[in-house]
């Protein structure tokens, strides 16, 4: 079968290539993958050569399908089930994290269709989930509702993120007003969450790339207002909005250092913001009026078992939108031109499905 494969360490090229189907032990899954969307996480690597020939990892964490094999000591789940990957693939189970089941916060885990596992994700045919995952975490998959279409499904991900990220991780409550940074998934997501919260208004900060698609969706998804950051005094238009007294939550989703300076500048005191981006530079400005104004800067990571619970039910009572996001669809085959409509913010979910023969 084929398979969309990233090499080196750091940051690595991809590469399509071919791979047998995967043979399964006595507690593992075989997931015949129906649909997998590209993920921020693998566009860090897109365009990037650096001239390895090192096999990292078959890519791919945000995938559903069928289960269409299962090991013969498996008891909990059969083939003909339609599942959804938590894409975790390994725990500790020991660790604090582990013990509170937030097994993304393990320090020893590992993903499946991200960094360096042996299982390989959902850009190919055919995904393993393995056995000892389950042992610990029963709820590395979860079961689907029949009318979900698997594309929706692979895009649940990334709104468990956001609900965990807007109505586990913040205090807000309806009638306050909730500023979201970064007009990507996890920011459209958001608005939606924001939402479902009872938030007034809800305002979405972009840059000029973000006009034509997602501020456009976002309107569509609940957001009450759109700031371009590109053109617009983010802190000033954002206060005028609210109001001073009224901005006490900022959902920060781009990870970049300009966005948390202008979170912590634009919030009133005893304000929380969320950092649910990821960036990779140094901060280059002070963070004093965290401590000035009482401000909870609140760092997030992933979601729970709680959290795809309580989203599973949003989606299977239709009280989220997941079909606004996906924008664009591609055959595995044409998995460059899908990465191309991310990296040019044409998109918002790309999905990736299996279109050869073998």
């Amino acid at each position: 079968m084929k398979a969309l494969a990233r090499y080196g360490k750091e940051f690595g090229r991809y590469r399509l290539i071919d791979v047998p189907v995967p043979e399964i032990g006595d507690e593992d899954l075989l997931v015949k993958v129906g649909a997998a969307t590209i993920c921020g996480a693998d566009m860090k690597h897109f365009r990037v050569d650096n001239g390895s020939d090192e096999f990292n990892s078959i890519r791919g964490h945000e995938f559903a399908g069928e289960i269409v094999k299962v090991g013969p000591k498996v008891t909990d789940w059969h083939v003909g089930q339609r599942v959804v990957s938590d894409n975790t693939g390994h725990v500790c189970g020991t660790c604090p994290a582990c013990e509170r089941a937030d097994f993304l916060c393990c320090e020893s885990k590992v993903n499946i269709g991200l960094d360096n596992n042996r299982w390989g994700g959902g850009f190919t045919k055919y995904a393993i989930i393995p056995g000892e995952i389950l042992r610990i975490h029963r709820h590395a998959i979860w079961e689907l509702p029949d009318w979900l279409p698997y594309e929706q499904a692979a895009a649940i991900e990334p709104l468990c993120n956001s609900y965990k990220a807007v109505a586990e991780q913040t205090h807000l409550k309806p009638g306050q007003d909730v500023v979201i940074i970064g007009a990507g998934p996890l920011g459209l997501y958001s608005v939606q969450v924001a939402k479902l919260m009872g938030a007034v208004n809800i305002v979405l900060v972009g840059l000029d790339a973000d006009v034509n698609t997602r501020f456009k969706v976002a309107k569509q998804l609940g957001a009450t207002h759109v700031v371009n950051g590109s053109q617009e005094d983010v802190v000033a238009r954002c206060q005028e909005i609210c109001g001073k007294d009224n901005l006490g939550l900022v959902i920060e989703c781009s990870g970049a250092n300009i966005a948390l300076e202008q979170a912590i500048n634009m919030v009133r005191p005893n304000a929380e913001i969320v950092r649910a981006g990821m960036g990779f530079k140094p901060l280059n400005f002070p963070i004093n009026r965290i401590t000035e104004w009482n401000i909870s800067l609140i760092g997030h990571m992933a979601y729970d078992s709680t959290t795809w619970r309580n989203v599973l039910r949003l989606v299977d009572h239709k009280k989220v939108q997941l079909a606004p996001m996906i924008t664009h669809r591609f055959g595995l085959s044409e998995w460059e031109k899908g990465f191309e409509a991310m990296a040019a913010k044409d998109a918002i979910k790309v999905v990736l499905t299996y279109d050869f023969d073998d």
